[in-house]
């Protein structure tokens, strides 16, 4: 910490004037045990007001009593002769002057608390700006690293063709025999209604036997619409299907999305 720029900033004075919050008395009271420095310029402001309200206090009580007794002495005929008041210019300068001292502080440390509440601000913002950077290049490096992947030559590409319940539907899989790895590309499909998921299939045609090999959970909180299943199976086509959350153990034709064979 700059102790300099911290005794500097004003908030000592308010400290001793009793206008800060309990837990910026306590942040500063933490200070005075750590830095000497700051502890004596708190008693200097302290020993400042003593001197201060000294110069410009009232009379004493007794001073009060005494003049009153000498006005009773020199009274005549029942009448007590009192001086008349005179101005205590001193006493009204010397308010004033605490007064404008006063002011002076609160503005310094308006104007402190509002450079702190702005360079908080800017900590804030570019801690976000760091943050959807980093988010940036973790999705630019998926990417990079899913592009990779699909221009695999060994890779086998399957097309998935539209079937009744949507003409519009497409999709693709591209599947790695060696590593046992399906990479599934439903950029084509719709977002499933609630309730209802995607469910992968691959399927031996004859006979006709299909085995699911997933579903395709949170599927439209994937933004890139590509999902890895593992497929161990001896394929020769692949489906998909809606179902019910969770998947079936056979698949719904009726709700047949998109189908496609191997090429031979």
């Amino acid at each position: 910490m700059d102790i300099k720029a911290y005794i500097a900033s004003g908030i000592l004075e308010l400290y001793v004037y009793g206008s800060l919050t309990e837990k910026e008395n306590l942040e500063v009271y933490e200070i005075l045990q750590k830095h000497p420095e700051a502890l004596e310029e708190v008693k200097r402001i302290e020993h400042a007001l003593d001197q201060l309200s000294a110069a410009v206090a009232p009379n004493t009580l007794s001073s009060s009593y005494k003049k009153i007794e000498q006005n009773l002495d020199a009274s005549t005929g029942g009448i007590i002769a009192i001086d008349r008041k005179k101005t205590n210019w001193p006493a009204y300068i010397g308010w004033a002057a605490a007064v404008a001292l006063l002011i002076g502080v609160f503005f310094q440390s308006n104007k402190n608390r509002a450079l702190r509440q702005q360079v908080v601000q800017q900590e804030i913002e570019k801690q976000v700006l760091e943050s959807k950077i980093i988010i940036a290049e973790e999705e630019a490096s998926k990417t990079k690293s899913l592009l990779d992947v699909l221009r695999n030559k060994t890779l086998i590409r399957v097309p998935l063709k539209a079937q009744n319940i949507d003409p519009t539907a497409y999709a693709s899989v591209y599947w790695d025999k060696e590593q046992q790895n399906t990479y599934i590309d439903v950029a084509g499909l719709p977002d499933p209604p609630p309730g209802k998921v995607y469910q992968v299939w691959s399927l031996k045609l004859n006979p006709l036997t299909p085995t699911s090999i997933g579903i395709l959970d949170k599927f439209s909180k994937n933004d890139q619409k590509i999902f890895l299943l593992a497929n161990p199976n001896d394929s020769e086509a692949f489906g998909i299907t809606l179902e019910p959350e969770g998947g079936s153990k056979s698949p719904t034709l009726e709700q047949l999305y998109v189908l496609g064979a191997i090429a031979s």
